[in-house]
Formats: structure tokens, sequence, C-alpha cells
């Protein structure tokens, strides 16, 4: 009797096997295009940026304007909006069936999605990600700077910003550089399962600087 079950759960599992490898054949393999978004006279604020599955590489422009650059398919495409009160959206968008996510990732780099920000100018930028790193290079925003994945690693090089930082990364690491001095910032930091060259909290500072990792290290250093 037992034999018998064990057998039919073999036979089970290689149907169930081979569904899985047909389904994957069906689904529709994903075109991606290159694409370009560009603020041109359009004065952004403030910037948020909610995505799945992508790496984020956030750097300084160089003509005032904001760019982003990204590859859009029929089923994974980016949503990039201005509201009334000056904030510039980009959302990811998966419209799939549950079939189209058996299989592969894109290739990497159809999921690189790159945005320039002018120096100083927005008042508050917000990045989230999940499964890839945010790199950001050159930052400078006005007033508050959140950068968070899940999934993935934070790497800041010389990033600054007028009012509070906050770095959030589950299973990988924050690391890089901060413009300004130790004194400048009042630090609050929250380390799981890592090692961390912060102290858990720091008075004194006229800014503010949080930091939150979970299963990953922090490494920060301050630059002038």
């Amino acid at each position: 009797m037992k034999k018998a079950i064990k057998k039919m759960t073999v036979f089970l599992c290689a149907i169930l096997g081979a569904a899985l490898f047909v389904l994957a054949g069906c689904s529709e393999e994903q075109t991606f295009v290159e694409k370009t978004y560009d603020s041109g006279d359009s004065a952004i604020e403030s910037v948020e940026i909610d995505v799945t599955d992508r790496e984020l590489q956030i750097e300084q422009s160089e003509d005032g304007e904001v760019h982003i650059y990204y590859h859009d398919s029929q089923k994974e495409y980016l949503e990039i909006g201005v509201s009334d009160d000056k904030k510039l959206s980009v959302k990811l968008t998966m419209d799939k069936d549950w079939t189209d996510f058996i299989g592969v990732k894109p290739s990497a780099e159809y999921r690189k999605i790159r945005i320039c920000i002018p120096q100083g100018v927005v008042l508050s930028l917000s990045a989230t990600t999940t499964n890839e790193a945010i790199k950001a290079t050159g930052l400078s925003v006005a007033g508050s700077l959140s950068l968070n994945s899940n999934g993935g690693s934070v790497i800041c090089e010389r990033i600054d910003a007028g009012n509070s930082i906050a770095l959030t990364a589950k299973n990988g690491d924050i690391t890089g550089s901060i413009l300004g001095g130790w004194d400048d910032y009042t630090i609050s930091c929250v380390i799981k399962k890592g090692d961390s060259n912060l102290p858990e909290n720091k008075e004194g500072g006229e800014k503010k600087l949080f930091a939150d990792c979970n299963n990953g290290n922090i490494n920060i250093e301050f630059v002038s």
C-alpha cells in the first residue's frame, strides 16, 4: 500500500512539473524598449520612487532637470507623473498573468533605472525597491532623503540632505559616505544580524541620520 502511494506521489509530481514547464513555455516573451523621461519646464519639489525588482541608480543631474532612463515592456512598465503639488511619482506596474511569473527574470540591463536629480533643488526624495540595490552617488536634496531596499544593499557615495537622511536595508548592507562631519548629525541606528560602525544613538547634531539594517552590515563614513 505504501509503495503504491509513493508511486502515485511521484507520478503526480512528474505531471505537475511537466505542466509548469509547458505553462512557462507558453508565457509570452517580453520585448523591452529603452525610454527616457525629462522634466523639462515642470517644477519638481519632491520625488517618490516605488518599484520592485529594479536596481536604482540615483545621481546628480547636470542641467537642472530631472531625467529618468529605463526600459518598459508591455507587461512591466513605469508610470511617471507630476501632481499638482509638484511631486514626481515613479511607480512600476506589473500587468501580468500568474503564468508570467514562471521562468527567468528579464535581463539585468532591463531591470535598472537611472535617475538624475538636480543638486540641492528637490526638497525631498524617497526611493524604495525590492531584491535589488540602490546606488546613490553625489546626490543632494534640500530637505529629506530616504532610501529603502528590501532584499538588496543601499550604497551611498557623498550624499547630502538639508534636514535628514534615512537608510534602510534588509538582506543587504548599508555602505558608503555622507557629506559633512560627525557632529552635524543626530544619529539613530538599528542593526540586526550584522555589524555597524555607527552608534545606536548620538545626540547633538542639527541634521538627523537614521540607519536600519536587518541581516547585513552598516559602514558609513563622513567626508568633506
